[in-house]
């Protein structure tokens, strides 16, 4: 289906390439990857060879020079074409925005040119389970032991740890002035001693893997701090606003590509004397999943625009509600496309109902659906907390 846009030459131009080098690929692979028990390893350095997965980054450290307007745009294309990377949120999205904006020179000439070119991949670990979307209740935490930080404490929900070089794990330090504990973020490689991981059993069929970590003594040098110490909080929404846009770019993306299924049945299915597409029961849910998704793109986008505009504040909102808009508008398009295709809907050949599970997840991860009207009633309306 066509996209109205309102974007540049240069942006429809990437994202006919991506589209190209997702269709090579596509559901099928994804779910074969998944079933295996693989790694979309072949999807991820095609990308990276192509440029796509570095395009945001600095051109100075291997890059395109770009923001995460065009990263975004990526991993919607993949998505749209049935093979999303999660990995592009965590690793370029995430972790290379906060090394590229607060990174010490030495952390960024070490990761920002791998994590361009796809050939070192990092993790994220925020949530705790203990803590859930509360991160004042955070308890990993980062003791002074001369000049070396020692961490303790664990993690939850970690996606892709057994395929990531490091995990940029946010903890908590004390202030040495009030005696308060405040964020700070730390780079901690894979084989770190006393650095654990173990699987956790999901019923989402997906390449990328969720893990619990253990952070037990984990004895770190000074260069592991990412950025200032004082200056933990704002580095840490710097990478949870593209987090958010990113994970709006996922969720548009497999609305698209559920409503691109539905739609092409839609046309040729044919039970009476015209394709099921003629009847408005069936057209008219699929014209107002294709409107939401349109909707949540917009916001989308904007988001993308002002963060890398640099206005964090009005980015913070607008990536909120990009990713509650996108993920409503994926889980409409996925539950009217299995709809649609009725008993084929459920079946392997035609992929749909596994996105069932998936579809959620973007209401769940990385923060409910909830705690976003939380932050527009507190932040926007002004409405007082009840918590």
């Amino acid at each position: 289906m066509p996209i109205p846009t309102l974007e540049s030459d240069e942006h429809r131009t990437l994202r006919d390439a991506v589209a190209a080098l997702g269709n090579r690929y596509g559901r099928a692979y994804a779910t074969r990857v998944a079933a295996e028990g693989t790694h979309t390893d072949e999807l991820w350095a095609e990308a990276a060879k192509l440029g796509y997965l570095g395009v945001n980054l600095p051109e100075e450290y291997g890059g395109g020079g770009g923001g995460i307007v065009e990263l975004s745009l990526v991993l919607e294309e993949l998505g749209a074409a049935g093979c999303p990377l999660l990995m592009m949120v965590v690793s370029p999205a995430i972790c290379g925005t906060v090394l590229a904006r607060f990174g010490t020179e030495e952390q960024k000439r070490t990761w920002l040119p791998g994590l361009a070119d796809g050939s070192r991949k990092m993790a994220f670990g925020i949530t705790e389970p203990d803590a859930g979307s509360n991160s004042h209740r955070i308890t990993t935490t980062a003791r002074k032991d001369g000049s070396d930080w020692v961490l303790n404490g664990r993690k939850v929900f970690i996606s892709g740890v057994d395929i990531a070089d490091a995990t940029l794990i946010v903890g908590r330090t004390e202030d040495a002035r009030t005696g308060r504990l405040k964020p700070c973020l730390f780079i901690v490689p894979r084989e770190t001693p006393g650095f654990g991981r173990s699987p956790i059993a999901m019923e989402l069929a997906a390449p990328e893997k969720q893990f619990e970590l253990t952070l037990d003594e984990v004895r770190l040098p000074a260069e592991a701090l990412v950025g200032d110490e004082d200056a933990g909080l704002l580095q840490l929404f710097a990478g949870l606003n593209p987090e958010r846009i990113m994970t709006a770019a996922f969720a548009v993306g497999m609305g698209r590509y559920a409503l691109g299924r539905a739609v092409d049945y839609a046309r040729t299915r044919q039970v009476w004397k015209e394709p099921i597409g003629a009847h408005q029961a069936v057209a008219h849910p699929l014209a107002q999943a294709h409107i939401e998704l349109e909707l949540a793109r917009l916001m989308m986008q904007k988001a993308a625009h002002l963060y890398d505009a640099g206005d964090d504040m009005g980015a913070g909102e607008a990536a909120n509600m990009a990713k509650y808009a996108a993920a409503e508008a994926a889980v409409h398009a996925v539950d009217q496309a299995v709809h649609t295709l009725g008993g084929n809907g459920l079946t392997q050949e035609y992929g749909l109902a596994s996105l069932i599970t998936a579809a959620r997840v973007a209401r769940i991860a990385p923060v409910s659906r909830e705690m976003i009207l939380n932050f527009v009633s507190h932040q926007t309306l002004g409405l007082p907390k009840s918590y």
